[in-house]
């Protein structure tokens, strides 16, 4: 698997009312599995329904510009 490092923006609404914007540090494949894996963990953390989740902008990132230690840490090898 070649992994990569992807940055989704966009914005949600808890209740169906304010809108609140968002970015999020991904590892995917793609860009498509990055917006998938955006959508599982507003859901799973936020409890946040994919119908009130608003994607604006799915752009891959070098390792070293992403702001997630996690994302970072994965990307550079020492998790092996």
């Amino acid at each position: 698997m070649n992994m990569k490092a992807f940055r989704v923006s966009g914005e949600y609404s808890p209740k169906g009312k304010k809108w609140h914007r968002f970015t999020k540090d991904v590892v995917a494949e793609n860009d498509k599995d990055a917006l998938e894996r955006v959508y599982s963990v507003m859901g799973s953390k936020h409890g946040i329904k994919r119908r009130l989740i608003r994607i604006k902008e799915v752009v891959e990132i070098s390792p070293e510009e992403s702001e997630d230690p996690v994302v970072r840490y994965y990307l550079s090898g020492r998790n092996e």
